[in-house]
């Protein structure tokens, strides 16, 4: 896999501004952004998107929207407020598309958490149409299920972007989360066979993590699930750059063009 067909999430280069990221994935030539919101803070956005748009970058997604679910009601309208203003920044951007980090609640049942998540997104979708931007659900790994998304398997994320059908609402699908599913193959058919095949993000699971959130690995570490998976992601045609979403503090402390050289490497055989 060469640079030009991968994509890097501003938080895998944490220490990094919003301003080296574009600056250095470009100088790599590497082909697109995702952009964090964290990375975003005190930044005015229509110099942000000058600068990506002089890099020649592709912009591909702002992350991360989601977090629908409450106990009361006052915290599910503020979590759409807060969804809005995160497709304003998207559009601003021109980004393309939000990653969805969908929510879960403690002391709610599964059923409850899926019903706010599904209730939100729907909520969204005008604002999503008026801006022309994609909602990506991502499912995560079950370990997060009480408390970050009730969204726990691409069974799950199919499920829900069915239910909701809409053009904009698809899923986005990354390795960490999924890489465990027995039915994978079938359930990423599903879900490309249905158009809802939106984004495709590669870290690895690292059955020996110190950290559950802050401990992911490259290629070749860990389960090493990505190649596996990418084939099964080929196969469907997906035309979309293979985005690159590693959380290190291991690597966040190494030079990070030492760490960026080492996903160039991990990916090159991709």
């Amino acid at each position: 896999m060469s640079p030009s067909q991968i994509a890097v999430h501003t938080f895998t280069n944490q220490p990094w501004s919003i301003h080296e990221c574009i600056e250095n994935y470009a100088r790599a030539e590497i082909g697109g952004i995702s952009i964090w919101r964290e990375t975003l803070a005190g930044q005015d956005l229509k110099k942000v998107r000058k600068h990506l748009a002089d890099s020649g970058l592709t912009p591909v997604s702002l992350v991360r929207g989601g977090f629908f679910t409450g106990i009361n009601l006052g915290d599910r309208r503020a979590a759409i407020a807060t969804n809005l203003a995160a497709l304003n920044e998207a559009e601003v951007l021109g980004l393309p598309s939000i990653v969805l980090v969908c929510g879960a609640t403690l002391g709610q049942s599964p059923d409850e958490n899926l019903a706010q998540i599904e209730e939100g997104i729907r909520a969204i979708i005008p604002a999503a149409e008026a801006a022309n931007i994609k909602l990506s659900i991502e499912p995560l790994h079950p370990m997060y299920a009480a408390d970050r998304s009730a969204i726990a398997s691409l069974r799950d994320a199919n499920l829900l972007a069915q239910r909701i059908n809409h053009p904009l609402v698809g899923i986005a699908i990354d390795t960490f989360h999924v890489w465990w599913e027995i039915d994978l193959e079938t359930e990423i058919k599903t879900c490309a066979d249905n158009g809802h095949l939106f984004a495709f993000h590669i870290c690895e699971f690292k059955p020996d993590f110190d950290h559950p959130l802050l401990d992911r690995g490259l290629p070749g570490e860990g389960v090493n699930a990505t190649p596996r998976i990418l084939e099964m992601i080929r196969k469907t045609h997906f035309t979309g750059l293979t985005e690159i979403e590693i959380f290190s503090r291991k690597y966040w402390a190494m030079n990070q063009h030492d760490f960026l050289q080492k996903i160039l490497t991990s990916t090159q055989d991709l």
